[in-house]
């Protein structure tokens, strides 16, 4: 079995300076920054659910309308459903999707405060000794 290749790995190319590091997650793979600490995309390319594939953007909810503007591709993550979330995906299948990815990690190289997103560390769970 081999390991499948990351996706549209010119996005880690884009943004060499900043030392992305990938994570597996989902069957797809997280973009970090900062030492692993602050996630900006998850590179996606699936054979379910293919209206997602595509470069999922980590944002807050109150910057989608002025992503929009700059991405205009950018759109919710069918796979969520109905419900808010702060997650928003520019797919593979539009026919600007390498202008607008290229553009969101020109912003994610600018620093662009809207663009990330800082994960709850994982809690710690110490081993009870065993007692005797």
């Amino acid at each position: 079995m081999t390991k499948k290749a990351i996706p549209f790995e010119f996005v880690l190319e884009t943004l060499f300076e900043k030392h992305p590091i990938t994570k597996p997650m989902f069957g797809a793979y997280g973009v970090y920054l900062e030492g692993g600490t602050k996630i900006v995309f998850i590179l996606r390319d699936r054979d379910s659910y293919t209206d997602d594939n595509g470069v999922w953007i980590a944002t807050k909810a109150e910057h989608h309308a002025s992503l929009k503007k700059e991405l205009p591709s950018m759109r919710a993550i069918t796979i969520f459903g109905d419900g808010p979330t702060n997650w928003r995906c520019l797919p593979a299948s539009a026919p600007d999707f390498e202008k607008c990815v290229g553009r969101a990690c020109e912003m994610v190289l600018c620093n662009d405060e809207r663009i990330g997103s800082y994960p709850k560390p994982k809690k710690i769970v110490k081993k009870k000794k065993p007692t005797k």
